[in-house]
């Protein structure tokens, strides 16, 4: 599997509060992206055990193979996303406690975007998206927190 963005970042809340916020998984990853830079619009369109898909201004974002991973220790959030048309990708997120929080490990793999935009999407997107990513999880985790 190709790494395609790595980051690390601390979160102000519990392993508890993280685990309780993905008890609706749908709800969590429409909360998510709901504060991705760009979009304007977020609704949670379908969920199932394994399946999310969120109906966005870009057009539906799906979240397929969705598997999450409690241990005392750590959680685990596993899927692939993806597009109709634009981009898939398969992402790991892991949260483990530490005396301030929790530590969030990103990793995205296996980045496929098709055309001309998708080239740059690939070569040059990493860093915006995964920051984004991991300050909208961030930001969401906290306030669900409070």
């Amino acid at each position: 599997m190709s790494v395609w963005f790595e980051g690390d970042g601390e979160i102000a809340c519990s392993l508890d509060s993280v685990v309780q916020a993905i008890d609706d998984i749908g709800a969590y990853f429409a909360g998510v992206v709901s504060l991705m830079p760009g979009l304007t619009s977020v609704t949670l369109a379908d969920q199932h055990p394994d399946i999310v898909i969120i109906t966005t201004s870009e057009g539906l974002m799906k979240r397929t193979n969705v598997s999450t991973r409690v241990e005392e220790d750590q959680v685990t959030i596993e899927y692939q996303a993806g597009s109709k048309v634009t981009v898939n990708s398969h992402s790991i997120h892991q949260f483990i406690p530490t005396e301030h929080g929790v530590a969030h490990r990103l990793t995205v793999r296996d980045i496929t975007a098709p055309g001309l935009l998708g080239f740059f999407y690939r070569k040059f997107g990493r860093s915006k998206i995964g920051k984004a990513l991991m300050t909208a999880e961030k930001t969401y985790l906290e306030s669900s927190a409070n």
